[in-house]
């Protein structure tokens, strides 16, 4: 028997596949509980339960959407660049990236209730839709991103108009969004099933060729979405660094959650000999150059705004980080569990090689990404009160619609990892990846 069709029986049905509809009904539960408990929070939130204001509803919950959404993102650029490098190590690795990438649309419904909250209430968060609001010169020098064709200001008298401009740039960019990712996702999964049945290597060609421009797509779309539904919550900030932060979260997070999906995978029995050490290996080295990566961004978007000392823009960061700041010691938190703790642990090869290690790492590594998105969120709750910061003002109303709107991407895997194989079986990449040896 020749190497390659050795290693091809470990292709075997039962190796690189679960009973189709396993854990279908845990899915769709832990989805179901986790869409009621993030709801719940924002309903809270307009009844004023247990003196939670609305404010802190939305902005909980944009976290928990902006979170799981960066996850999704991360599949999705990880296919995009599997396929772009031609890399033959990652052939058994690509189809959970698949499943993560395949929630973006689901990712992007669950951004509408904040969306629509916001319109609704003329900006209880994104304070920038608020007519109060419209006389601030910083406002009126962005708000064509936002309203155009629409205007603020009235061209006649020069002054802002009264009452609330629908923001339709805004929303039509908003769709747009949804509509890149969608198609994005769906393609590069229907193309990668095909495969499974025809066995045609042409479609791994169409798929690297929808990979290079939607690469494009991809960076753009998630550049102003990270813009629009992030950074604009503090309108009068602006950084240029922000959607690189964001993707790095992105890259760091999705890989993160796809150690999980392999090691759960491996202690059910699955991919012997398909998904081996030296693919942990791999995905241990991706984790650990993304959190170089985005301490790195970190470290640069803070010091260009310290350095270039412009009000607007260092007030953010003032607020978050000066002595007696009750976010302080969250930004300390975030430099060593984001940064030092992973990139001191990711160091050693057998942490990295071993699921059950890495996949501790991993859980790790979620926690200080909602962390992270929740330090450049949540103050903006309290920011210009009279009253002092109370963090621990109802965590758990925060805990609830993080976990609760992660559950929901949780649940989404469980019902998608089995309806398909578990591995693009006919990837002519294949015999690469199943002999895959790593060297450095």
């Amino acid at each position: 028997m020749t190497t390659a069709a050795a290693s091809r029986t470990r292709l075997a049905t039962d190796n690189i596949s679960l009973s189709y509809g396993a854990g279908r009904s845990t899915g769709l539960g832990l989805m179901g509980l986790g869409l009621l408990a993030g709801l719940a929070v924002l309903g809270m939130g307009f009844s004023g339960a247990m003196g939670l204001t609305l404010k802190h509803a939305v902005a909980v919950y944009l976290i928990g959407a902006m979170g799981v959404l960066a996850m999704s993102l991360g599949g999705l650029f990880y296919v995009m660049a599997f396929h772009l490098t031609n890399a033959g190590w990652s052939a058994t690795i690509r189809r959970q990236a698949e499943n993560l990438a395949s929630f973006l649309p689901f990712a992007w419904l669950l951004m509408l209730p904040v969306l629509g909250v916001e319109i609704a209430t003329h900006g209880t968060l994104y304070l920038w839709l608020n007519p109060d609001y419209y006389t601030d010169h910083a406002l009126q020098n962005k708000a064509a991103f936002f309203y155009a064709p629409l205007s603020i200001v009235d061209h006649d008298t020069h002054e802002p108009v009264k009452g609330a401009v629908f923001p339709a740039f805004f929303v039509i960019r908003a769709v747009c969004y949804g509509l890149i990712w969608t198609y994005l996702s769906r393609r590069l999964c229907r193309l990668s099933r095909e495969q499974d049945v025809k066995a045609n290597a042409s479609l791994a060609a169409k798929a690297r060729f929808t990979s290079a421009w939607g690469m494009l797509a991809f960076a753009l779309s998630t550049a102003f979405a990270s813009f629009d539904w992030l950074m604009s919550v503090d309108f009068k900030f602006f950084s240029t660094m922000w959607p690189v932060w964001y993707f790095a979260g992105s890259a760091f997070s999705g890989m993160s959650l796809l150690v999980l999906v392999f090691a759960r995978l491996k202690s059910m029995g699955k991919l012997e000999g398909v998904v081996t050490p030296e693919h942990f290996h791999d995905k241990g080295k991706l984790i650990f150059s993304f959190t170089v990566f985005w301490a790195y961004i970190s470290f640069s978007q803070y010091f260009l705004i310290w350095y270039s000392n412009i009000p607007e823009e260092t007030a953010f960061f003032h607020y978050r980080s000066f002595v007696g700041s009750a976010w302080r010691g969250l930004g300390i938190f975030l430099m060593i569990g984001h940064f030092i703790a992973p990139f001191l642990i990711g160091l050693f090869r057998p942490v990295k090689k071993s699921p059950l290690a890495l996949g501790l790492l991993a859980v790790w590594c979620l926690f200080v990404h909602f962390a992270d998105i929740y330090f450049m969120v949540r103050p903006m709750v309290e920011a210009g009160s009279n009253h002092p910061v109370a963090i621990l003002s109802h965590l758990w109303v925060d805990v609830v619609a993080i976990v609760g709107l992660f559950a929901v991407l949780v649940g989404y895997l469980i019902v998608k990892v089995p309806a398909s194989s578990l591995v693009p079986v006919n990837d002519p990449y294949m015999d690469e990846a199943l002999e895959h040896r790593n060297y450095v």
